[in-house]
């Protein structure tokens, strides 16, 4: 039998291995911008077309590289950045795996020109499928320019799945910005279609960081300081009165380099214990600087995760300064007295011979249920208002089919639909509704009690309903006297745009002012008590949270974030026609028995059910 193993040719291997560090245009941004830093640039431009689908492009001004150094980089398993196994735990750079161009160059068109520092002239270099086309000198300034074309050109299936330009983009500028909040004192641009995205000037942590997010972060962060000799932990943590259910911005990193680390999130969350609401997420960016050796970066080829030799006493010592961090602040308001200038006002000390206690004096005859025979109050039967009340609405609910129970054209106050369609599920629901704590709503059935949860039984109706005026394109908008401005990450502001169609249908009136900022001009009728930014902000978390890729999933994540924002919250009275109205549009809803996100509406407590517990 004949031999069936071999060795496969260098640019299939290459291939393979490029799905591991190379798994979108992301991935191509962010081993190219780590070069750059590991180069010693101190400026860095990033140029994207198509999300990265059609060119990246990373030009910057660091040492350069020799004809030789150009020609190797490409090599699989090349690098200059350790040479022997010990290196790996005396790390002082972003990249020392030797696999990123030899993986970007399997699958893309790759040009390279680069120069040394001082040198006259420079090199250029292309590359496509792992195959030299070219290799020439080149008159190019001083650094090095890598233009990545037609990603994945060669891997058709890998290409088929990436996803749209908006999630791409989103994703490098996720890349971009976790380099740029280490590397402050490099200068950094990105440009997307030739459009200017971000400009980072060289400058501070904090002012990098307002730079990136916007000003309205810089009121929200606490400074965060601890030394030991274990580890330096420095960075800034947000105000506990800032948090926010979802987008939270939550960054480590570690001697540099950017990770993931869930055990440390727990110790951040830990100190923020009863501080902030079940289910709110605090900002912070949190920086460790420890020994080299104590780590390891060497997990995975995306080297985000990474291990701890001393992971416990880490935690503890991160929980207590983010503690610390919280404590030291003036997230409690205090009362402080200013008494400069105030006039000093002398004690009276008054002879105890004159001193004389007050007295009251009480008229022991007045007896305020004894009838003011002074004044003739004019006799009036209030009874009569209510002749006949009951009886009116006795012969109202005679008949227990939900036509009767619910007339039609009632409206509520608190915005409820109206008008629902019978429902085939509980058509013995009684007319009389009780709520208890504010949260439940109780009916009687012919075979027992039904429960609701009305703020849940409100989003579902209101969700139908958003639903609705985002399909027929109907939305209702009530303008605002004032507009308001709400300001996104640049994250965010690449999926806004192919987002407004859709606000609006829902109610929306957003106009652009530019530099990621939009005028909120109008909301959705029902929901002017609500803070339009938050509302607004919130349906674009939501939205960027379902991937931006089915049209329908996007449109549903509108309406459910609206939904919930606009819906009674629990503990909210109702009178007995807002829950009748509550029940029977719920009952002709979509779904009566859970929310649109699979929460529980309804519990039905059966007479077999009820007469055990009477056994």
């Amino acid at each position: 039998m004949s031999d069936v193993i071999h060795l496969l040719p260098d640019s299939i291997a290459n291939q393979i291995a490029a799905g591991e560090v190379i798994q979108r245009p992301a991935s191509v941004v962010k081993e190219l911008v780590e070069n750059a830093v590991d180069a010693g640039a101190q400026q860095i431009q990033v140029h994207i077309k198509d999300a990265g689908k059609t060119l990246v492009q990373v030009i910057d001004n660091g040492k350069g590289m020799s004809e030789t150094d150009a020609r190797m980089a490409f090599e699989r398993h090349a690098t200059s950045k350790i040479s022997t196994a010990n290196d790996l735990f005396a790390l002082q750079t972003m990249g020392f795996r030797g696999e990123a161009l030899a993986s970007i160059a399997a699958v893309a068109h790759v040009e390279l020109r680069t120069r040394q520092r001082g040198s006259d002239l420079g090199s250029k270099i292309a590359i496509a499928g792992s195959e030299v086309e070219s290799s020439e000198p080149d008159a190019c300034p001083e650094g090095s320019i890598f233009s990545v074309k037609n990603l994945f050109f060669n891997v058709p299936a890998r290409r088929k799945f990436l996803k749209s330009n908006e999630t791409e983009f989103r994703n490098i500028i996720n890349e971009f910005e976790r380099i740029a909040l280490v590397n402050q004192h490099i200068s950094m641009s990105l440009h997307h279609n030739d459009t200017e995205i971000l400009n980072l000037p060289e400058s501070g942590l904090r002012q990098r960081i307002v730079n990136i997010y916007g000003k309205a972060l810089n009121q929200k962060l606490l400074t965060l300081e601890a030394q030991s000799s274990l580890v330096t932990i420095s960075g800034f943590v947000g105000r506990p009165d800032s948090v926010r259910k979802r987008g939270a911005l939550q960054f480590f990193f570690v001697n540099g380099r950017f990770m993931k680390h869930s055990y440390f999130h727990k110790a951040v969350m830990q100190a923020y214990d009863q501080l902030i609401p079940a289910g709110e997420m605090p900002d912070y960016f949190i920086y460790f600087t420890l020994d080299p050796a104590t780590i390891d970066v060497n997990i995975h080829p995306t080297k985000t995760e990474i291990k701890f030799e001393n992971e416990q006493p880490v935690w503890q010592i991160l929980c207590a300064a983010v503690r610390e961090a919280i404590a030291k602040s003036s997230s409690i308001p205090t009362i402080d007295f200013d008494v400069d200038g105030s006039i000093d006002i002398p004690v009276f000390n008054a002879p105890s011979s004159t001193f004389k206690a007050p007295s009251v004096q009480v008229n022991s005859d007045y007896n305020p249920f004894k009838p003011d025979t002074s004044y003739q109050q004019p006799s009036f039967d209030w009874s009569k208002l209510y002749k006949g009340f009951e009886e009116d609405r006795a012969a109202a609910f005679a008949d227990e089919s939900i036509e009767a129970i619910y007339p039609e054209n009632q409206e509520l106050s608190s915005g409820l639909i109206s008008d629902p369609a019978p429902d085939a599920l509980f058509p013995e629901v009684s007319s009389l509704c009780y709520q208890y704590k504010g949260r439940y709503i109780i009916t009687s059935l012919k075979s027992g009690l039904l429960i609701i949860d009305q703020h849940r039984a409100h989003v579902r109706v209101l969700f139908d309903q958003y639903l609705t005026n985002i399909r027929n394109q109907q939305g209702v908008s009530q303008q605002l006297l004032f507009p308001e401005i709400v300001t996104f990450t640049p994250a965010e502001a690449t999926l806004v745009p192919s987002l407004l169609e859709d606000l609006r249908y829902i109610g929306f009136d957003l106009s652009n002012l530019g530099n990621n900022s939009y005028a909120i001009n109008g909301l959705p009728s029902g929901v002017e008590n609500l803070d339009p930014v938050a509302l607004v902000k919130d349906a674009v978390s939501r939205a960027i949270d379902t991937g931006c890729q089915v049209h329908e999933e996007i449109c549903d994540a509108l309406a459910l974030s609206l939904a919930k924002a606009a819906a009674i919250r629990p503990g909210q009275s109702l009178s007995s026609e807002e829950m009748d109205n509550l029940i029977a549009s719920l009952f002709s809803s979509s779904s009566s028995s859970y929310t649109p996100d699979g929460k529980v509406i309804l519990s039905k407590l059966t007479d077999d059910e009820l007469d055990k517990r009477f056994k």
